[in-house]
């Protein structure tokens, strides 16, 4: 289980895992980290940081999608380590200190178990600790609208419906979009690949996780960098639409 990081733009790093993904922006020897893996893989997240010439010492930031455990499995472990700050949106706040719970529960994954894929989903997902009740001990609202000042100056979006404070992160002048699980393009328990959204039964607000891809679909990019599933090379716009129109008649 493995990751894999490739450098797809000046200072920005795709790191693919079978499971999940995280981003990596650079600036000299400093690193922003936009998401952190599960918590089995945070050997996997620092090797990552090693991978392209940077010390984990050098972080200055790490930005968080949405607070699941395969997003930030490794974010505490990081505040602890090296003193980074975990920054959020404001309204995944509560949800990062487990103050609420907008996660898929036991129940939806056992009703779901006989779908293709779930069943070896699961079982990757136990062997990296996302059963664990973790969350973020204080997370910091991240000022809004606005670029942030860490490295790679990313735009947080909101793009609410996966949970209610999920945020997309928007490199214009790269012409990126990091988009967490508001827009994959593919998952171990989805039949299909390119461009969607994740199955039903992972979304906290299926209405608004469809109405949120219009939201993506404004940013002008033509690279978009997923939760889950490849690098898409080409308009974000015309992605997701092609999400949206597979979501059909659920929307």
């Amino acid at each position: 289980m493995k990751s894999k990081t490739s450098e797809i733009a000046d200072g920005v790093f795709f790191v693919h895992s079978e499971m999940v993904i995280w981003v990596l922006l650079t600036d000299g020897d400093a690193v922003t980290v936009i998401d952190t893996g599960y918590p089995g893989q945070r050997s996997d997240v620092e090797e990552s940081i090693r991978a392209i010439g940077r010390d984990p010492h050098g972080i200055e930031a790490v930005l968080i999608t949405h607070a699941h455990v395969d997003h930030i499995g490794s974010a505490q472990y990081l505040a602890d380590t090296y003193g980074a700050p975990v920054l959020v949106h404001p309204a995944e706040v509560a949800h990062a200190r487990r103050e609420c719970h907008e996660v898929a529960t036991p129940w939806d994954v056992l009703s779901n178990i006989w779908r293709p894929g779930v069943l070896p989903w699961a079982i990757k997902l136990i062997q990296l600790g996302g059963t664990a009740k973790y969350g973020i001990d204080s997370p910091t609202a991240m000022p809004v609208p606005g670029a942030l000042t860490c490295p790679g100056a990313p735009i947080p979006v909101l793009a609410p419906g996966h949970t209610s404070g999920h945020t997309i992160y928007h490199l214009p002048d790269r012409g990126v979009v990091i988009s967490g699980d508001a827009l994959i393009t593919g998952h171990l328990t989805s039949p299909i690949s390119g461009p969607q959204l994740l199955p039903q039964w992972f979304d906290h607000d299926r209405t608004a996780a469809a109405e949120s891809l219009r939201i993506i679909g404004e940013l002008d990019a033509d690279i978009l960098l997923p939760g889950h599933g490849p690098i898409h090379h080409g308009s974000v716009a015309e992605a997701a639409a092609t999400a949206r129109a597979r979501a059909g008649s659920a929307l």
